[in-house]
């Protein structure tokens, strides 16, 4: 069985391996193609390109970028995008200054509550690095000021909490656009991270079809196997491909081992056989 993984995360993000590491993983795992797919960056994607060429491993460069959205989180995978494309750039760039602007003012309530943490610091490597929630949140359990990072989020960084600030986020016309312009396919992350009835899903992915989204990532390990099943059924009716992932991060995220989705499935083959067809076929109609 051919193994696969369409959607992970380096240190050039939030996860926990730079992406030369990644690659070395998934070679050691013995799959044969892996998408690097970073939060709102795409700075780990010529490492990771360079490492992948040579393990042997098939390489497709990825972004994920998180859409404002209500009620829940709606994050958008770009496959197969050219990472230097003058609007994609810009786009990672302007997110960039946003995640910077955002952590100072987190930065500042952190040191108005009188926490240990080396706020003036964080918020210079802020500036030249990703540094997001998770790393934050990361600190304040180094600084004994939570149990782990889930204790932070519940009591720091959480919405609702003391130290939340709402993140700013493309919406979706944005985030298509930039994508298409640096000749890569949307597919929709994690459906149920959206927290939308199944008949509101259903809606919203036929109309999300006709903006242009070609797929969904129907497996993912947040989800049960049986609700994946669904997804994927619901994408077959609107004539959407299939994708699956294991949202690998690293050891702070141990569900989501790599090359392994819901259930703890391997990742076939077969979905990254969808995903190269679609973008076949994509790259025949735009010229």
């Amino acid at each position: 069985m051919r193994l696969v993984d369409l959607h992970t995360h380096s240190s050039a993000s939030d996860g926990e391996l730079a992406p030369s590491a990644l690659i070395e993983k998934a070679h050691a795992l013995g799959l044969s193609t892996i998408a690097l797919t970073d939060h709102d960056t795409v700075d780990g994607i010529a490492e990771a390109r360079e490492a992948a060429a040579r393990a042997g491993i098939e390489f497709i460069p990825g972004i994920e970028i998180e859409i404002d959205f209500e009620p829940g989180e709606f994050h958008l995978l770009g496959y197969g995008i050219d990472d230097h494309a003058p609007a994609l750039v810009k786009a990672t760039e302007r997110l960039a200054r946003a995640r910077h602007e955002r952590n100072k003012a987190i930065l500042e309530r952190i040191a108005v509550a009188g926490l240990p943490l080396d706020t003036v610091k964080i918020a210079e490597l802020s500036r030249e690095s990703y540094i997001g929630r998770p790393h934050l949140a990361d600190m304040l359990v180094e600084a004994r000021c939570a149990r782990n990072r889930q204790d932070a989020f519940d009591r720091y960084l959480g919405k609702g909490r003391p130290f939340y600030i709402k993140k700013f986020c493309l919406p979706l016309e944005e985030a298509l656009s930039v994508i298409r312009a640096a000749c890569g396919i949307p597919v929709v992350a994690h459906p149920y991270s959206l927290f939308v009835s199944k008949a509101m899903l259903g809606e919203l992915f036929s109309r999300w079809k006709e903006m242009g989204i070609g797929g969904i990532e129907a497996y993912h390990p947040t989800a049960k196997y049986g609700q994946c099943v669904i997804l994927e059924r619901m994408a077959r009716e609107r004539e959407m491909f299939v994708t699956a992932g294991s949202d690998f991060h690293g050891k702070a995220r141990p569900a989501c081992g790599m090359g392994r989705t819901a259930g703890n499935m391997p990742i076939e083959g077969r979905f990254r056989d969808e995903l190269v067809d679609a973008l076949v076929r994509f790259s025949q109609t735009s010229g």
